[in-house]
């Protein structure tokens, strides 16, 4: 009993860190990403800068908290975000940036 009580115990910061450490982005925003303002237009179609862009199929798009959202779940009047295309130009992963991921500058092709 002792023993089970103490292995609780010693379980107890790992289950209280694991929110914490789900905030992380694993993995994290690839470096040959774009960076643009996104918002949902209708079904399967946002605008990246004002300009239209067809999603993929299977797209992913993660909000602050790395979780993967609908394209109505954008915020309604825009968020920043990285996102990366596929071969036909659609866009295949895209992240809501937080405001600490906004502030760092961004290497890569779609650099700010």
């Amino acid at each position: 009993m002792v023993i089970r009580f103490a292995a609780y115990l010693a379980l107890l910061p790992a289950l209280l860190a694991a929110p914490a450490l789900a905030q992380f982005r694993t993995p994290p925003i690839p470096a040959e990403s774009y960076r643009g303002v996104i918002r949902h237009l209708n079904g399967m179609t946002v605008a990246i800068d004002q300009r239209p862009a067809r999603l993929a199929p299977g797209a992913q798009i993660r909000n602050q908290l790395n979780l993967i959202i609908v394209p109505t779940a954008i915020p309604q009047g825009g968020a920043w975000a990285d996102y990366t295309l596929n071969v036909d130009g659609e866009i295949f992963r895209a992240w809501l940036l937080t405001p600490d991921e906004l502030a760092r500058p961004k290497p890569g092709p779609g650099g700010n």
